[in-house]
């Protein structure tokens, strides 16, 4: 019941998301902390706007500080960039979130971000579970938790602001008195997650939608910033008429979507390459790409004419952290709407690269539709569209057996040749299909990028019948 995927562990609250297996699985990553040898080891925990966050987190922390373990906990709920920020601000072995990020209101997640300010890569999960693995064959019979205030009263709890010293960081790194005083009509919707306040806070003149508590999501249903939760969002924006751009940001604001000024979706794919330009051609900066097997081949366009050198990953954040670990990373992301620069933490971060688009629309004196608009007459028509289906065991398999034949077709397209980075990737003339599982849900994934909306509809319902 409890295992990691793409991104943590995610459970549905009560069912698998229980105080009890939350314990035994930050009592394993504790004994893991402990096993660094660290002379004063300490970990950072916040939580977002789900339902019980604040009282799961609270619950980490206790079985952290009753190991013996300095906590510094997030007063109030943040993002998850802000957690990873302040476990390397801090010079925390771990950070832990208690968030699910995007999925349903019934889900919950715990999350670990490692000391460098972003997830914790593959091998440190492992270890985590290992550790876990042995708990789970001797669990504790009984816990001996004092009450949070007995932590807190002997100073091994630390409660603290999350928010103060991440916005004196952007302060350095994005032009917010250029953003202040330009005459940009904002709209922020947060989809009732944790990136609530925050980007008004800099910016007051950012209007809001969706920015109260509410743990089943309001008329959104899913804190997935993706057209079919934002179309309440997208007729507030259309009837008001009045704002240049609308930022999205998903549960725990780690990821990033837009809506032009005339309500129309600006899909992340498009915005990796439009964060990708304002870097390289206006920042001037210079470094590796790193992408996700899902992200759009402009990407690769455009690394080719540059002489850019492009990594590509299997889906998962974590995969891009480890390499920008290891070497200077210009932008890496994901299709999802996750963006990590050179300028900021190894971390995805909602907010941060949402900033960055509005300074770029301002010292470019464009508005997105035109930004996005540029793209068709520099790489040609790029037209992407995922679905999501749930599926139970059973037909998941039948679906990659079928993917695993290779077949030479996918309905009137012929097969080019096949990614298997992650699932199956399936380059026709002008496109390409990918078909995987997902890592935090019961769900197979279908992605297509071609040269018309009508292609990419026809290759993801030829995909849809294989099996």
């Amino acid at each position: 019941m409890i295992r990691f995927g793409t991104d943590g562990w995610r459970g549905v609250i009560a069912y698998d998301f229980t105080v009890e297996n939350l314990r035994l699985v930050s009592l394993a990553t504790a004994r893991y902390v402990q096993s660094l040898g660290l002379k004063y080891p300490s970990v950072v925990v916040g939580y977002d706007t789900r339902f019980l966050s604040e009282e799961f987190a609270h619950e980490v922390a206790r079985v952290f500080a009753g190991e013996g373990i300095v906590v510094h906990l997030m007063e109030g709920f943040a993002p998850t960039p802000l957690v990873s920020f302040h476990t390397k601000q801090k010079g925390s072995a771990i950070g832990v979130v208690i968030t699910a990020s995007h999925n349903p209101p019934q889900y919950n997640g715990y999350k670990v971000r490692g000391s460098f300010g972003g997830p914790a890569t593959p091998e440190q999960i492992a270890e985590i579970e290992h550790h876990l693995e042995q708990v789970l064959q001797k669990p504790p019979k009984r816990w001996n938790l004092k009450p949070l205030s007995d932590y807190t009263d002997s100073n091994i709890v630390r409660p603290f602001d999350p928010r103060e010293s991440y916005i004196r960081h952007i302060r350095k790194k994005i032009a917010l008195e250029l953003l202040q005083q330009s005459s940009l009509r904002v709209l922020h919707d947060p989809m009732h997650g944790a990136g609530s306040g925050l980007l008004r806070s800099m910016l007051p003149n950012v209007e809001e939608i969706h920015a109260e508590l509410n743990p089943i999501f309001g008329e959104l249903g899913q804190p997935e910033p993706i057209p079919e939760h934002l179309r309440p969002t997208v007729e507030y924006v259309r009837r008001s008429g009045r704002y240049d751009i609308c930022i999205v940001t998903d549960g725990d604001a780690d990821r990033l979507a837009t809506l032009d000024h005339e309500g129309g979706y600006v899909d992340s794919q498009r915005l990796f390459v439009l964060l990708l330009k304002y870097l390289y051609e206006d920042k001037k900066r210079r470094g590796t790409v790193v992408k996700t097997v899902s992200v759009t081949s402009m990407v690769d366009l455009y690394c080719q004419r540059n002489e850019i050198p492009l990594l590509v990953t299997p889906v998962g954040f974590k995969h891009i952290a480890r390499i920008m670990q290891e070497e200077r990373v210009l932008l890496g992301g994901e299709e999802s709407g996750g963006f990590a620069t050179v300028i900021h933490i190894p971390e995805r971060d909602g907010i941060f690269c949402a900033l960055l688009l509005l300074e770029m629309m301002v010292r470019r004196q464009k508005s997105l539709k035109q930004l996005s608009q540029e793209l068709d007459e520099e790489f040609g028509p790029h037209r992407y569209r995922r679905v999501d289906v749930a599926v139970t065991e059973r037909e998941k398999a039948a679906i990659l057996r079928a993917c695993a034949k290779k077949p030479a077709r996918i309905g009137r397209y012929v097969v080019e040749s096949v990614d298997t980075t992650d699932g199956y990737k399936f380059y026709v003339h002008k496109g390409w299909l990918l078909i995987r599982p997902s890592g935090t849900e019961p769900l197979v994934r279908y992605y297509a990028e071609g040269d018309s909306l009508g292609m990419v509809n026809e290759l993801l319902e030829e995909g849809r019948k294989l099996r």
